[in-house]
């Protein structure tokens, strides 16, 4: 498997495929009033907006995954459900942090959900450490929402 960038068609794909994997990941642990801020829309906004940071995994026209950077930060994972288990993950992952140390990142970030133990068993595998916590200021369209997070961290190989 390996990563690539989007097709801007791939656009709606993407979104529904960000959508489902925050309702299945954060929807039972995060407040209400950020799960009703989190709509499929809002997601195809935001996608379109950092188009030119993402990459995906999978077929031209059902990507099963992808990873969104932003700065030194790991800003969004996510795969599909039915492509769990099946390395997509840590093909995704490896492209991510690789690209992450292009940008001459030497510590990555990334905020995961308290809460959110299957992605943080996800990320120890593959060498991301609990650095701390911290309030991740999240933006929606009602306005900036604060949310305690877990930040992981991993020192990237020079390339």
């Amino acid at each position: 498997m390996t990563a690539r960038p989007p097709d801007p068609s791939e656009t709606t794909v993407l979104a529904r495929l960000w959508y489902d994997g925050w309702q299945d990941a954060h929807a039972a642990i995060l407040p209400a009033e950020l799960a009703q801020a989190r709509t499929l829309e809002s997601f195809a906004e935001r996608m379109i907006a950092a188009l030119a940071d993402v990459r995906v995994i999978g077929p031209r026209g059902a990507p099963l995954g992808f990873a969104m950077l932003k700065g030194d930060e790991l800003y969004q994972f996510y795969v599909a459900a039915e492509a769990r288990g099946a390395g997509t993950a840590a093909a995704l992952m490896t492209d991510a942090e690789a690209r992450l140390s292009e940008r001459g990142v030497e510590t990555a970030w990334l905020a995961c959900a308290i809460g959110n133990a299957r992605a943080a068993r996800f990320y120890e595998k593959c060498g991301w450490y609990l650095a701390r916590t911290m309030i991740s200021r999240l933006d929606t369209a009602d306005g900036p929402f604060d949310l305690e997070v877990w930040r992981y961290e991993k020192r990237l190989a020079r390339r």
